[in-house]
């Protein structure tokens, strides 16, 4: 019962009691190892001593290591913090967000060219409102109240404006190709 408490609060991200007692196995050979041979074994002989894959050997031993704080000092100086290196990948770049902003003001502008419910229906229908998820021809009738057929039309109508060269010219730099 100690041991399974020491266990169950020791580490700061709990691990199942089995995988412990696996954990555990594997220490003991490895220690046993090095003090028969003065290194440390491969992971081929630790799995095969085991009785374990090594695949499962390797997965183990990633999940025996401590996380690492994010404000742990890094160098001599003390004067950066490990989070201070650590990519943040949802952030958008400077670069990608002037694009999206200009993108988004061209759009405007061409969309300027058409009539208040063209606009609306290839906002919707595209989602270039707020919310940005393109809505059905019949959510769009219903908002606008009309049919879906008519929404078609509408939509058919602006589309057939918005591929004047005139419009493409301004779009095309945006285009990924």
């Amino acid at each position: 019962a100690i041991s399974r408490a020491i266990a169950d609060q020791a580490r700061t991200i709990r691990i199942p009691i089995h995988m412990i007692d696996t954990i555990n196995r594997i220490n003991k050979v490895m220690r046993k190892h090095i003090q028969e041979t003065g290194k440390e074994p491969d992971l081929e002989v630790v799995a095969e001593e085991v009785g374990l894959s090594l695949d499962k050997v390797k997965n183990v031993i990633k999940v025996t290591k401590e996380p690492i704080s994010l404000e742990t000092p890094v160098g001599n100086d003390d004067d950066g913090k490990f989070g201070d290196f650590v990519e943040d990948k949802n952030i958008v770049s400077s670069i990608d967000h002037i694009m999206r902003e200009d993108l988004k003001a061209q759009i405007e502008s061409v969309l300027d060219q058409l009539n208040e419910r063209e606009k609306a229906v290839i906002r919707m229908r595209f989602g270039l409102l707020d919310d940005e998820s393109d809505r059905t021809l019949e959510e769009i009738g219903k908002e606008l109240n009309v049919t879906r057929e008519r929404v078609r039309q509408i939509e058919s109508s602006a589309i057939k404006k918005l591929r004047s060269p005139q419009y493409g010219r301004i779009l095309r730099n945006y285009l990924r190709i």
